[in-house]
């Protein structure tokens, strides 16, 4: 029962942030931030260009890989159901989607593109991408949310059973 009496370091993990001290509710935010932008920065590349593999061969490379991509999603999800369950409804979205979104348009905007006439395509994938991102967390959000226990609907619940076996 630690969970939900909040005795515990699970409970205090798992209290919604508006019931808990300023300075805790500011410092987990800035710390969901930090794990976003991490995340960005470890699991995509800053150096988005592709390049040849060797001198005269047609393979080019790019240092963005499946791996790295699907890794994100997952901790982007996971930090977004996070903030979701514990935090008010617009936050996940701003603390999770936007440090990514902000990361890869500065990745963007000082990369220049190939010289094959799509060097100015960058703000629609920036744009595709950050609506992607933006989605994602906020079914996530959704998710986590689902799963909260709202203390203060249940006791007018209860409240409201009892007058209503009161009348009968």
């Amino acid at each position: 029962m630690t969970e939900m009496t909040g005795t515990g370091t699970t409970g205090k993990l798992l209290r919604p942030l508006g019931a808990r001290p300023w300075a805790e509710r500011w410092l987990t935010r800035a710390l969901g931030v930090v794990v976003a932008s991490a995340a960005y920065v470890l699991c995509v590349p800053w150096d988005l260009r592709n390049r040849v593999e060797s001198a005269g061969s047609t393979q080019e490379t790019t240092p963005v890989t499946g791996v790295g991509v699907v890794a994100l999603g997952v901790v982007l999800l996971l930090l977004a159901a996070y903030f979701g369950y514990r935090d008010s409804r617009g936050w996940p979205l701003l603390l999770v989607a936007v440090p990514p979104a902000a990361l890869m348009y500065v990745s963007l905007r000082t990369h220049p593109g190939p010289p094959d006439g799509f060097a100015n395509a960058w703000p629609l994938t920036w744009a595709f991408f950050t609506l992607v991102i933006a989605a994602g967390v906020l079914v996530a959000a959704g998710v986590g949310r689902a799963f909260r226990v709202e203390e203060e609907s249940l006791e007018g619940l209860v409240s409201a059973v009892s007058s209503q076996q009161g009348l009968r």
